[in-house]
């Protein structure tokens, strides 16, 4: 396929769309199990429960929300007392996020949910071409974090 063929194709669109069908199917079902959290506070949740102890900047690149976003997120969290915030041993402006037990009690909650949401997501897809699109999305990603800057 040429590059002609590729624009035609409006795969930008394309994956826009299936993100925020994704996100607005998420909404709905987080609101009809009555979710305390949002899915946007729930993918904070699931960077902290794989890569716990994290300063707010590796969390803002892991989900690729800006800062304002992310201080924002963090403080409900925080208030929620889904996470803490320790100082950093070396920096005293500095602080880690930890997600505390009532924060992975929380995530094991809603996590049911957001499987059933993928599965639904994949029906009629096969397990072939779920890992060539997985492969196919990271080459993408990986072309375009060349060209985008994230604050550090």
């Amino acid at each position: 396929m040429d590059l002609a063929e590729v624009l035609k194709s409006k795969i930008g669109v394309r994956l826009v769309m299936a993100g925020k069908l994704t996100r607005t199917l998420a909404i709905q079902k987080f609101a009809a199990n009555n979710y305390e959290i949002t899915p946007e506070q729930f993918t904070i949740l699931s960077a902290l429960i794989e890569n716990d102890g994290m300063y707010q900047r590796q969390i803002a690149a892991i989900t690729v929300k800006d800062r304002p976003n992310i201080t924002r997120i963090l403080k409900i969290l925080e208030n929620m007392e889904l996470i803490t915030k320790k100082p950093d041993v070396n920096k005293r402006k500095i602080h880690k996020i930890f997600i505390t037990d009532k924060g992975r009690k929380m995530y094991e909650k809603v996590l049911p949910t957001i499987l059933e949401l993928w599965a639904s997501s994949l029906e009629g897809v096969t397990s072939e071409e779920v890992d060539s699109c997985l492969k196919t999305l990271f080459k993408i990603k990986t072309n375009l974090e060349k060209y985008v800057k994230i604050q550090s």
